[in-house]
């Protein structure tokens, strides 16, 4: 039997870098036929593991946007390219790790914007309620369960799906042009991803709501029973691969079907033990969340500053290095990928923060004034990587960027550097006969609770701004991770906050398997 929905009326247009990943399912074509004039695209951004969605008519070249980023002009190309106008944007929820795009849309382009109003009274789009920054009010559907609008011919019917959070929609997406009169597929966000669901504790464990977690949670066990009665063939487009934080074991695949999950989600699987045995199994080792989360929450709910171009930092000579880092305002972001160069070499009080996927994650972790000034250290080639990757979680202040060419003669000609002292599990022993050293644990508490040094400290590197004034002052602090990497960017911050530091440049499971042979000894 088809799917039914009943709908009500809801209430209420540098240079640039490539796409990382445009896909499109192989059985909805690119070039304009007389069986599908949809067209469908997935736009990835490996770093934030997050994908926004064009969807056109290719017959009245109507395009919807969902759940963009904020530096927009990829879409507008990548919407130009395929012969189409951007018209209408949409977004499952209001997101926790990156600046949403659609306000950038409304304001600059006057689209049409499709958003929830379900939900509390909390959690509702603040901004797109008043009125523009440039005069006049937003062109706005307020969504609501059931509710369907159209774009050119492809039809979209809003579905309430919470948990994650309170005004969580998913939407179905029917391609009438083609002659379907069923949904091709579900557009998940945050609710069902790739063999997981969406965490239902980020209301309280990033943006503080206290109390939020375990009816989040509830709420979201009765969102599963709604998906488990759907048709098997829909396909699945989530809104976060693998990497995010937004659930805790995320699937590489970029896309599935609802029969698939239902057959290998753990998760949904666990939502048929009973919903308290839901509870436990979704909430139970739960990745500390980014910092940052906070602010995005705030930002896309109340209003994010309209971007425009993106910032322009200006290439600095080695004297204008040399009054950067003498001045206490910017702050110098190293993103070299030699971390042990960073240790051995590096400018007094910068940031470690490697030009590599883990770049958002350590500045939205560890900085948490999103106006600081920035400077960069970065090849030519890599800046505009970096400012964009910046601008899409709240950084616009990127004043300048230095080449690491320039840093080494920066160096050369005598410019103030530190040092952080770089060790290997082997050290320990050596290292803890000393009272005055300690051991700091950087990695998740669900990490540190399956195995730890004993008598180690835990301060997950995503919270670090707020486990660092607990940390001891009068100690030096053996500073590890699984591998290296999140211990290297949280001796830097610690460094510079003051504390004294080692880097513990290894892998845990060396330290495992020596522990294990010592016992066995």
């Amino acid at each position: 039997m088809p799917l039914r929905f009943t709908t009500r009326r809801a209430e209420g247009g540098s240079a640039r870098r490539p796409l990382s990943i445009v896909s499109c399912p192989l059985f909805c074509p690119s070039e304009p036929n007389q069986f599908s004039p949809m067209l469908f695209r997935q736009i990835n951004d490996a770093k934030l593991a997050q994908y926004a969605y064009l969807i056109g008519c290719q017959e009245t070249g109507e395009a919807l946007l969902v759940d963009p980023e904020r530096d927009i002009d990829r879409y507008l190309d990548l919407a130009e390219r395929e012969g189409l106008e951007i018209t209408a944007v949409t977004e499952t929820h209001i997101h926790a790790d990156f600046l949403s795009g659609a306000r950038e849309l409304a304001e600059r382009f006057d689209t049409t914007l499709y958003l929830s109003d379900e939900g509390d009274e909390n959690w509702k789009y603040e901004w797109a309620q008043g009125p523009k920054q440039g005069g006049g009010d937003y062109d706005v559907t307020w969504l609501h369960d059931g509710d369907t609008f159209q774009v050119g011919s492809v039809e979209v019917t809003a579905l309430h799906t919470p948990g994650h959070t309170p005004e969580h929609l998913s939407f179905l997406v029917t391609d009438r042009g083609g002659g379907a009169d069923e949904p091709m597929g579900l557009l998940t966000g945050d609710f069902v991803f790739v063999g997981d669901l969406g965490r239902p504790d980020l209301l309280e464990s990033a943006a503080q709501v206290e109390g939020a977690m375990e009816p989040s949670a509830r709420t979201l066990y009765t969102s599963v029973q709604r998906v488990l009665e759907m048709p098997d063939h829909l396909q699945v487009w989530p809104a976060h691969g693998a990497g995010s934080a937004c659930g805790k074991a995320l699937g590489a695949v970029p896309q599935s079907t609802l029969g698939y999950e239902k057959q290998f989600n753990p998760m949904i699987d666990a939502a048929r033990e009973g919903e308290d045995a839901f509870v436990e199994a979704i909430l139970a080792d739960q990745p500390e969340p980014q910092i940052y989360f906070a602010r995005m929450k705030r930002d896309n709910k109340e209003g994010m500053p309209v971007l425009g171009s993106l910032p322009a930092p200006r290439e600095l000579t080695v004297r204008e290095l040399e009054d950067a880092a003498a001045d206490e305002a910017p702050l110098v972001i190293d993103t070299r990928l030699d971390r042990s160069a960073y240790m051995a070499n590096h400018i007094p009080g910068s940031l470690y923060a490697p030009m590599n996927d883990t770049f958002n994650t350590v500045v939205g972790s560890l900085v948490e004034d999103e106006t600081t000034p920035i400077v960069l250290i970065a090849d030519e080639g890599d800046v505009e990587e970096a400012v964009r990757d910046l601008v899409r979680i709240g950084y616009d202040n990127v004043t300048g960027f230095a080449e690491i060419d320039t840093l080494q003669r920066y160096f050369q000609a005598g410019g103030p550097s530190e040092t952080i002292d770089e060790i290997t599990f082997a050290d320990f022993d050596a290292e803890l006969q000393d009272e005055a050293t300690g051991v700091l644990d950087v990695r998740y508490r669900s990490e540190y609770e399956e195995g730890h040094v004993e008598g180690a400290l835990n301060a997950s590197y995503t919270r670090m701004p707020e486990y660092e004034t607990e940390l001891p002052t009068d100690k030096t602090l053996l500073v590890h991770c699984g591998s290296g990497a999140r211990a290297a960017a949280a001796s830097s911050y610690l460094a510079r906050t003051g504390h004294s530091v080692k880097y513990v440049n290894d892998h845990f499971a060396n330290y495992e398997a020596a522990s294990e042979e010592a016992v066995a000894a």
